[in-house]
């Protein structure tokens, strides 16, 4: 994978380039514009972070400035944007922490998804007719499960980090931030508009982003967040217990319990962040690192790899009626393994080496159609017995000793329950929805499972966020990721596509039309900007084509010649690529 100048104006990456160099020397040229271009991203020698917010980016760059490593960095990130990015950022959610440490040479993964209470039958989404209620799991306290990110953030540098900064340190400008407060503009002022019919639910929250006249906060008005401030000093002077023990872990309990949830204080206390192995994969000599389960993301990234790796998807070209309709049919067939086979690896079995094995990719192959769509309901998952929300967020870092981080974490929908625990500023999840409450029964997604991801007691719920790196002999080239709900699965995919079979470099990767099927409901999604012709050919094989605005946030760093070179996706305002 080369980092390739550009052949036209890129319109989805940061505006920014860091001469951290002395002058133009010939192994920087390939990463220089043509001229013409307008915007463009970031160029950094020593350490780089991307993020969907640009202050939290900021302060993960100061920290490797001052000698921290990636996961310093990821640390303070990601507790920075429980700040500054209160719709996805999260001290009250969970997700998943890719980790690469250059030196060994190894990579780990780091499980904080979120957790059913211990008091979680079967049938907690259903009625008395046993009918899945979509309000129970997505608008109650019945929908938060135990939150993960301290729990995860604290085991990262407690395993992982450099040593040289203390967890009070890192959390400190995320203290400050709250305190002095924020200023309201761009992606934050958008995303309190659209949300404050959930806010309003809720007084304790109301109370932090809304005005007392119940209209939201606007350009021009401040987020003072005092409560979470003195949360998350809390937490970094006393560590993770501060956060799942003591008066702090019962507030959430009460909130949750008072919005109709079955949360306890031994369900708070009782939870950990795992440790797990990462997935591998290769596609086309490329080695793809990713999250295991309960991430679907890894999974179905490698598992479609490995199926479209015996298509000649260079020859076809980027975004050519041909190439897409490969990738859709690849989708559907992935998307119903998802259905049938993915759940919490510790409550239930998973044919995971299976669904990543080339074996099991050339069986899916021969499914595949070149010259017709298959329908959705005509798709079955094959026999194996031989063998997330848009408002996510996800940001990558690497660091001057080769360490990198890719790290998705959630809240579910844009402020998760809308609920804010009384007394702490912490927003609440609502990410039990992911769970199947029935076999059959969509998501807010549109994603169904079945028996694999039914809810029960102290369950992980599937997710599709999607970690993931990639290596070329051994070496580190791309840190990726995205929000995007059961879209981040095949936009993490096509990005990898876009670099290694149309030669894009990673902005243009991240500026690329996207598109995505989930073979439930049976519609071919596109983002406005194919072709009119690419259209008429994709409806002529068959397929019902549904056009999008815009969707996802993909935050990246590519490597290559000792340069990192870093693509913010502006699909949402504020996203910043920034290193030194």
């Amino acid at each position: 994978m080369a980092l390739r100048a550009w052949r036209k104006p890129v319109c989805a990456v940061a505006l920014c380039i860091l001469f951290a160099f002395a002058s133009l020397a010939d192994p920087l040229t390939p990463l220089i514009p043509s001229q013409g271009a307008r915007f463009l991203p970031a160029l950094a020698s020593h350490g780089m972070v991307v993020a969907q917010e640009g202050t939290a980016a900021q302060v993960g760059v100061d920290i490797l400035r001052r000698g921290g490593n990636a996961v310093d960095a990821a640390v303070a990130v990601g507790l920075a944007l429980a700040v500054t990015l209160p719709q996805a950022g999260n001290l009250g959610g969970g997700g998943f922490m890719l980790i690469y440490l250059g030196k060994e040479k190894k990579s780990v993964a780091i499980d904080y998804r979120e957790a059913a209470p211990s008091d979680t039958p079967p049938d907690v989404f259903l009625n008395a007719q046993g009918e899945a209620v979509a309000a129970k799991s997505r608008d109650t306290g019945l929908a938060v499960g135990v939150p993960g990110t301290v729990a995860g953030l604290s085991l990262a540098l407690r395993n992982y980090g450099s040593g040289k900064f203390s967890l009070a340190e890192l959390a400190a400008p995320a203290v400050a931030l709250a305190r002095a407060g924020i200023a309201v503009e761009d992606d934050l002022a958008d995303s309190l508009y659209h949300a404050q019919t959930r806010l309003k639910r809720w007084p304790a929250a109301a109370g932090v982003f809304l005005h007392p006249d119940g209209t939201p906060l606007g350009r021009g008005d401040r987020l003072v967040q005092s409560d979470l401030a003195a949360v998350i000093e809390a937490v970094g002077r006393d560590g993770e217990r501060a956060f799942y023990e003591g008066p702090v872990a019962s507030r959430i309990v009460q909130s949750v319990r008072a919005a109709g949830g079955r949360m306890s204080r031994d369900d708070m206390k009782s939870y950990r962040a795992i440790e797990r192995t990462p997935l591998h994969g290769f596609y086309r000599g490329h080695e793809i690192v990713a999250m295991p389960p309960p991430s679907s993301g890894g999974v179905h990234i490698i598992e479609l790899l490995n199926v479209l790796e015996g298509f000649p998807l260079g020859d076809l070209g980027a975004n050519s009626a041909a190439g897409i309709h490969l990738l859709a049919e690849a989708m559907k067939l992935a998307y119903a393994d998802r259905a049938e086979y993915l759940g919490d690896p510790d409550q239930t079995s998973i044919p995971v080496q299976a669904l990543v094995s080339k074996a099991y990719a050339a069986r899916v192959r021969t499914e595949i159609s070149a010259e017709r769509a298959r329908p959705s309901a005509a798709i079955q998952p094959l026999d194996l017995a031989p063998y997330e929300s848009d408002q996510t967020t996800h940001f990558s870092i690497v660091d001057a000793e080769g360490n990198a981080v890719a790290n998705t974490y959630t809240l579910n929908f844009s402020y998760g329950l809308g609920l804010v625990a009384e007394g702490t500023g912490v927003l609440l999840n609502n990410e039990l929805d992911d769970f199947a409450a029935k076999p059959g029964a969509p998501n807010a997604y549109g994603l169904v499972g079945g028996a694999a991801n039914a809810p029960a007691p102290r369950k992980r719920p599937l997710s599709s966020m999607a970690p993931t790196m990639v290596f070329r002999d051994g070496e580190l080239e791309l840190v990726t990721g995205s929000p995007g709900g059961s879209r981040i699965i095949t936009i993490v995919a096509q990005i990898i596509l876009d670099i290694i079979d149309f030669g894009m470099n990673v902005a243009e990767a991240t500026e690329a039309v996207r598109i995505h099927h989930q073979w439930s409901p049976d519609e071919l999604q596109a983002e406005r900007g194919l072709s009119v012709d690419t259209i008429r050919l994709l409806e002529g094989l068959g397929h019902k084509l549904a056009l999008h605005d815009a969707w996802g946030s993909a935050q990246s760093i590519a490597r290559a010649n000792g340069l990192l070179l870093g693509a913010a996706d502006t699909r949402r305002r504020g996203a910043l690529a920034a290193g030194y």
